[in-house]
C-alpha cells in the first residue's frame, strides 16, 4: 500500500461537529467540581488566617506565607501535572490530584502549628496546580468546535461558587458561636467533600481521542472513543501513525506561551491579591467592623459582582471571543484601581469604594480571570499542550503567589490607594500583553487554533481513514 497522508480534520470532525451531549455536560461537572474546590480552599485561607491571627498570635511574616504558600505549590504542581499529561496521558493523571486535594484538605484542619499549616496548604496547593493543567485539557480536547469556550469556561466558572462558598461557610460558623479554635478546622476540612465527590468519574473517564491519535499515533483506540461518543463510525485497517514533534520553542508558541503566561500572572496579581487578603482590604476600609461583617461585605461583593461576570464571560466567550473579552477586561480593571488611586479619598467612603472595587471584579471574570484558563488549552499542539497549560497556569499562580504574599505588607505600608495604583499599572501591562501576543482562537477547531496544520504521516501499511455515520 502507498504512503498517504490523512485530513486530521475529516478523523476529528465527528468531535467538532457534534451537538452538547450528556457527555459534554458531566465532562465539564467532573472539571468544574475541581474547580469550586480549588476556589474554596484558595480562598478560605483569608478567613482562617485572620481568625488564627489572635488564637496563634501571627507575625505579618507568618500571615503572609500562610496566606501564599498553597499558591506558590501550585506552581509546582501545574509544572508537574503539565508534563505528566504530555508523557503519560491525560487519562493517567486525572484524578490524581483530587486525591491528594482530599487528603490535603482533611489533615490541615488538625493542624497544631503554624509549620505544620504551611507544611499542609503546600500540599493542597500543588493538587490545585495540577487540578488548573488536566482540567482545562481534558475539557479542551473533548469540546466541540463551536462550544468549545463556554464548555472550558463553564468549568471554570464554578471558580465563582467556590469563591462564595468560603465566606458563606465563614460566616454560618462564625454566626453559630461555634468556638474559634473549631470553627476554622472546620472551615478548612470541608474542603475534601466536594473533592472527594468526582475522585470515581475522574478516574473512569476514557483518555481523549487527540491524545491517542496526536501522541501516540493509535488509530483503532482513537477511532472507538469517537464512535463511543458521538455515534460516527470511523472506519480503519491497522496502520501506524507518524506524529509530529513540535516544541514551545518554536514560532509562534513562544510568543503565545509569553502572552498566556504572562497575562495569567497579571491578572493574578490583582485577582489574588485582592481575594485571599480581602478580609485585610476591608479591615483597612472599615477598621472597627468585626470580623463577621467584613466577611459578610466579601460574601456579599462575590455574590453581586464576581459569579454574575463569570456567567456572563461563558455566555460570550463563543460570541464576541476571548482576545476582545481579556482586553477589555484588563482595561476596565485598570481604570477601577487608577480611580482609587487617584482619588484617594474614596477609601474614606466605604460605599463608594466597595461599589468601585466591585466593579472591577465583575471584570476580572468576565475578563482575563475566565479567559486566561481558556486559552492556554486552546493554542498549542497537542503533543506539547499540557506542558504550555501547565507553564501558563505556573505563571499565573507565581503572580498569585507575589499578590497574596505581599498585599498584607503593601496595605500596612503603603495603604489602600497606592497598592491600588500597582494594581492598575500591573491591568495595563495586561492590555498590551493580550493585543500583542495573543491569537483569537473562537470557533476555530482545536487543531486550527493550535497551528496543528501539517497532517501526520503514514507508513507504507498506513491505515485508510474515511469518517461515515
Amino acid at each position: 500500500m502507498s504512503n498517504q497522508a490523512v485530513d486530521q480534520k475529516a478523523f476529528y470532525r465527528p468531535l467538532d461537529d457534534a451537538k452538547l451531549s450528556q457527555f459534554h455536560w458531566r465532562t465539564v461537572l467532573t472539571a468544574g467540581m475541581g474547580f469550586f474546590t480549588d476556589a474554596y480552599d484558595l480562598f478560605i485561607i483569608g478567613t482562617v488566617t485572620a481568625i488564627l491571627t489572635p488564637i496563634w498570635h501571627l507575625t505579618t511574616g507568618q500571615l503572609m506565607w500562610l496566606n501564599s504558600t498553597s499558591l506558590l505549590a501550585s506552581v509546582l504542581g501545574a509544572l508537574v501535572f503539565g508534563r505528566l499529561m504530555d508523557l503519560l496521558g491525560r487519562k493517567t493523571m486525572y484524578g490524581v490530584e483530587v486525591v491528594i486535594l482530599t487528603l490535603g484538605a482533611i489533615v490541615s484542619a488538625f493542624s497544631g502549628n503554624v509549620l505544620q499549616l504551611i507544611i499542609l496548604r503546600a500540599v493542597v496547593g500543588f493538587a490545585v496546580g495540577g487540578d488548573y493543567a488536566t482540567s482545562a485539557v481534558i475539557t479542551s480536547e473533548y469540546a466541540n468546535r463551536k462550544d468549545r469556550g463556554r464548555m472550558i469556561g463553564t468549568v471554570f466558572a464554578m471558580q465563582g461558587f467556590g469563591l462564595l462558598a468560603g465566606p458563606a461557610v465563614a460566616a454560618i460558623l462564625l454566626a453559630s458561636g461555634m468556638p474559634h479554635d473549631l470553627a476554622w478546622r472546620l472551615m478548612l476540612g470541608l474542603g475534601a467533600i466536594p473533592a472527594a465527590s468526582v475522585i470515581y468519574l475522574r478516574r473512569k473517564i476514557k483518555e481523549t481521542p487527540r491524545f491517542t491519535l496526536g501522541v501516540r499515533g493509535d488509530v483503532d483506540q482513537t477511532a472507538a472513543t469517537v464512535q463511543d461518543l458521538t455515534g460516527e463510525t470511523v472506519e480503519t485497517h491497522v496502520g501506524t501513525v507518524q506524529t509530529s514533534r513540535r516544541s514551545l520553542l518554536q514560532a509562534p508558541y513562544l510568543l503565545r506561551l509569553i502572552g498566556t503566561a504572562g497575562s495569567w500572572f497579571l491578572m493574578d496579581v490583582a485577582f489574588y491579591g485582592n481575594s485571599v487578603s480581602s478580609s485585610i482590604i476591608l479591615k483597612a476600609l472599615l477598621p472597627k467592623a468585626p470580623l463577621l461583617e467584613t466577611t459578610l461585605i466579601s460574601a456579599g461583593i462575590f455574590l453581586i459582582a464576581a459569579v454574575p461576570g463569570y456567567w456572563v464571560a461563558v455566555a460570550l466567550m463563543d460570541r464576541i471571543g476571548r482576545r476582545r473579552i481579556q482586553w477589555q477586561g484588563f482595561a476596565v480593571m485598570a481604570a477601577a484601581y487608577g480611580l482609587i488611586f487617584l482619588v484617594p479619598g474614596i477609601v474614606k467612603l466605604p460605599f463608594l469604594f466597595l461599589a468601585v472595587y466591585g466593579i472591577s471584579y465583575f471584570f476580572i471574570e468576565f475578563g482575563p480571570n475566565q479567559t486566561t484558563f481558556v486559552y492556554p488549552a486552546e493554542i498549542f499542539p497537542v503533543e506539547v499542550r499540557g506542558m504550555g497549560d501547565g507553564i501558563s497556569a505556573a505563571g499565573g499562580k507565581t503572580g498569585g503567589f507575589l499578590g497574596a504574599f505581599l498585599m498584607p505588607l503593601l496595605v500596612a505600608d503603603l495603604h489602600l490607594p497606592a497598592t491600588m495604583g500597582i494594581l492598575a499599572g500591573a491591568s495595563l501591562l495586561g492590555v498590551l500583553l493580550t493585543l500583542v501576543a495573543l491569537p483569537e482562537p473562537k470557533q476555530k477547531t482545536l487543531e486550527e487554533a493550535s497551528g496543528e496544520t501539517a497532517t501526520p504521516s503514514w507508513s507504507s501499511d498506513a491505515s485508510v481513514l474515511s469518517a461515515g455515520g
